[in-house]
């Protein structure tokens, strides 16, 4: 339980922080590729976990690490759906 409950509630704060930029950015009525970008970074920085945590860390500690990039891509998908939705 502690294996996924932790690296859920580590991934969501930044996760809610990307939500909450690309909906600001989507409000402010900016360009597509500038409402894009919170989820692009996050879909950067959950490769990096990705690979820290299977390459470098590896065994159960590299899991969460796993785990927390797993959560944190669902999160840049939301960001993505949020970022393409069109404008009103």
């Amino acid at each position: 339980m502690m294996m996924i409950g932790i690296p859920l509630l580590i991934g969501l704060v930044p996760g809610l922080i990307v939500l909450l930029l690309t909906w600001l950015f989507r409000r402010m009525k900016w360009r597509l590729p500038v409402r894009m970008i919170p989820a692009i970074l996050t879909i950067i920085a959950s490769i990096v976990l990705f690979y820290i945590g299977y390459v470098e860390v590896r065994g159960f500690e590299g899991a969460a690490y796993l785990f927390l990039a797993v959560f944190l891509i669902l999160f840049a998908a939301i960001s993505f759906v949020m970022a393409k939705k069109p404008l009103r």
